[in-house]
């Protein structure tokens, strides 16, 4: 790859590699070599921008989880080496709460999550991130819910006037990619399943839905068939059902040996008005970053997997509410 180090075979392995090379190899250094000085992340929880904080987060990370391990599922990437890639790498992550931190005492609990990162890099260094990790997943597993974690996180943090302000479009920083994909048929085709639930047609789950698709979605949620994918989009569409549905980012692919795919970057923006996954209404004004995964056969649509954080929507539902 023009202006890679010749050590990566092709943008793929340039994502899996320097990822294991980073946690589990413990090579924090080489987040000099592979990350822009100034480079923008985001997650639900905040933006930050510079490489010197995201080697300060990545260690603290380790030291509440000495044994995490980076298992890359898939890369779903856009673009080319004269103006840069994006990749959507999706992670299953495994780990061991030996230390204390952010999520308290050290408990001993095995953790089991998800983790999705749409990363651009061009010339061997990353400069834009967007970042979704199964937080729901994780509090779970370590003994709280969602919303009882979201509720202490602002105790900890100094209460509603201090607590740390969650992302949003609004405190947006621009990075150096302002791409929004490809227009790969597949990616245009999962496109148009998103928008048809976002507008309450439903029945596009049969026709769209291979019968024994298999679903993965925010909690470590795992299901099969018509059912759960029912229960999930429309869980979450009742909680925000005025709210606006937009498509940030848009890729489609077909590989070798891989069956078509889709990777979809999407936010979701309006009042908690409505019955659903977030139970009594509030009124509370949400922000919701969240990136799907999709793989296609020959019946529809056979996996799917989305990642959104749980404990940030209950956060800003609280943040409103008190």
């Amino acid at each position: 790859m023009k202006g890679f180090d010749q050590k990566f075979t092709d943008f793929p392995d340039y994502i899996i590699k320097i990822t294991k090379e980073i946690w589990e190899d413990r090579g924090l250094a080489t987040l000099h070599d592979y990350y822009g000085d100034e480079i923008v992340v985001r997650s639900p929880a905040s933006v930050v921008v510079g490489n010197a904080q995201v080697i300060g987060a990545t260690m603290s990370t380790l030291a509440e989880f000495p044994d995490r391990t980076l298992f890359g599922e898939d890369v779903i990437w856009s673009g080319d080496e004269e103006q840069g890639m994006l990749s959507s790498h999706r992670i299953i992550s495994t780990a061991t709460h030996t230390g204390d931190g952010v999520y308290g005492k050290a408990s001993g609990a095995k953790l089991r999550y998800r983790i999705i990162a749409d990363c651009y890099a061009k010339d061997n260094k990353i400069t834009d991130e967007w970042l979704v990790r199964d937080q729901g997943a994780i509090v779970r597993q370590l003994g709280w819910e969602p919303k009882t974690y979201a509720v202490d996180q602002i105790e900890r943090e100094g209460g509603v006037a201090q607590a740390k302000v969650p992302f949003t479009d609004e405190v947006d920083i621009a990075g150096p990619y302002s791409g929004r994909g490809n227009d790969n048929v597949w990616g245009a085709r999962y496109a148009d399943i998103l928008h048809a639930l976002f507008n309450a047609d439903f029945g596009i789950v049969s026709k769209e839905y291979d019968r024994a698709v298999l679903t993965a979605y925010p909690g470590g949620e795992e299901g099969v068939s018509f059912s759960s994918v029912d229960r999930f989009w429309l869980g979450l569409r009742a909680s925000f059902p005025d709210a606006q549905f937009t498509i940030e980012h848009q890729i489609g692919r077909e590989d070798r040996l891989m069956p078509p795919r889709a990777a979809i970057r999407f936010s979701l923006k309006g009042k908690h008005s409505g019955w659903g996954a977030f139970g009594q209404p509030s009124g509370a004004e949400v922000y919701i970053m969240g990136i799907a995964h999709a793989e296609f056969g020959p019946w529809g649509l056979r996996r799917e997997y989305v990642l959104f954080d749980e404990t940030v929507i209950w956060k800003q539902i609280a943040l409103q509410t008190g």
